[in-house]
């Protein structure tokens, strides 16, 4: 299967390392990825204006792009922030999430396409110890960049860019020490929509699954909605849990974190993995309103996957019915919701997108 026919709306823009573009007339409409002199690896999505007091589904969204890694290397942190036409920081809140995705590979548990990153406005810097863990990128490879932006603050703001830096290494260095994947399982899954309906009182879903390849967690975290009360992922062969965590809430209930743990030190190198085992992730709520939120529950849970030594990261099969499932659906080709999307004045479909996909939700 040709991939780049299923993303006629998603076209590649190739930048060269020094952040000269390369190929202008095959770009999505002002989106670039360059490698920057202090040696972060950028990645800029088209701008869109932000008029304000304007909720993300009113707000016409910058595409889908399809583009070329720059220069290989590994990336070993990341954050994501809006600019404005001269490249100032605007407020966080505009950033509703982004997500990153390797359409060429699949996940850890299941032959969609591998999530790379995915972030909110409550994410923050994410850094990893450089010296020990980097995720390979390799030049000439493509990635999926998407983002939902809102405005709901009293300032409008003309031709803003989502923009991701992520923290960089060239090739050729001895360092980091492990290659290291991503990787992401939730409720939800298999594919499509990772929110769900949220029944009044308490309760609680969970999906459970195996690994493709055998290796080491190192690090893993978890998200959910308000109302949320655990998450954990375990080892259902062995009945070992291998990560617990209850949110970190504000004075009004309203989640702020969920806890992250890190499963390396002196004498470890995180928790190992089989696909001869069966794993779990579960997620409990409590809804005190007395009624049902639409879209109201999510239980995600990802982090950092060393594979085995020896193990390269398995390929996407872009026949598989699941893998294309997916593929439609974070390339927006789906029908779903509509949303305004820039660079057209009629509305386009648009489904929930990969990582941090949900529907329209905010604070209850």
């Amino acid at each position: 299967m040709n991939l780049r026919a299923l993303a006629p709306l998603a076209l590649a823009l190739t930048i060269a390392a020094d952040g000269r573009q390369v190929a202008p007339s095959d770009a999505a409409p002002g989106a670039r990825i360059f490698v920057d002199r202090g040696r972060a690896l950028v990645i800029d999505l088209a701008p869109v204006d932000l008029p304000a007091r304007t909720p993300h589904h009113m707000i016409a969204q910058p595409p889908v792009a399809t583009l070329d890694i720059p220069e290989t290397g590994s990336i070993y942190g990341f954050r994501v922030e809006v600019v404005d036409s001269t490249g100032a920081k605007l407020p966080d809140e505009l950033i509703h999430h982004f997500n990153l995705i390797d359409p060429d590979h699949r996940e850890l548990f299941l032959p969609i396409s591998r999530r790379l990153l995915a972030a909110g406005h409550e994410t923050g810097t994410v850094r990893l110890p450089w010296l020990l863990f980097g995720l390979p990128l390799e030049r000439g490879k493509r990635v999926v960049a998407s983002a939902m932006v809102e405005n709901l603050t009293p300032t409008g703001y003309r031709q803003a860019r989502v923009r991701l830096v992520m923290n960089f290494i060239p090739s050729g260095r001895p360092w980091p020490l492990f290659d290291a994947s991503p990787w992401q399982m939730d409720v939800a899954f298999p594919v499509g929509d990772k929110s769900f309906p949220l029944p009044p009182g308490r309760s609680a879903r969970s999906y459970e699954g195996s690994p493709v390849v055998a290796g080491k967690i190192v690090g893993l975290g978890g998200h959910m909605h308000d109302y949320g009360r655990v998450i954990e992922f375990t080892d259902v062969t062995t009945g070992a849990t291998i990560y617990h965590a209850a949110p970190v809430v504000d004075s009004a209930g309203h989640i702020e974190s969920v806890p992250i743990a890190m499963l390396y030190g002196w004498t470890r190198l995180g928790v190992r993995i089989v696909p001869e085992h069966r794993y779990r992730v579960t997620v409990a709520y409590d809804n005190p309103t007395g009624a049902p939120i639409p879209d109201g529950g999510m239980g995600v849970i990802g982090g950092l996957f060393v594979p085995d030594r020896g193990v390269r990261w398995p390929a996407a099969d872009a026949s598989d019915s699941l893998y294309q499932q997916d593929y439609r659906h974070y390339m927006r080709l789906t029908a779903g919701h509509e949303m305004h999307m820039a660079g057209g004045s009629a509305p386009m479909t648009m489904m929930k997108m990969g990582g941090h996909e949900h529907a329209a939700h905010g604070r209850r």
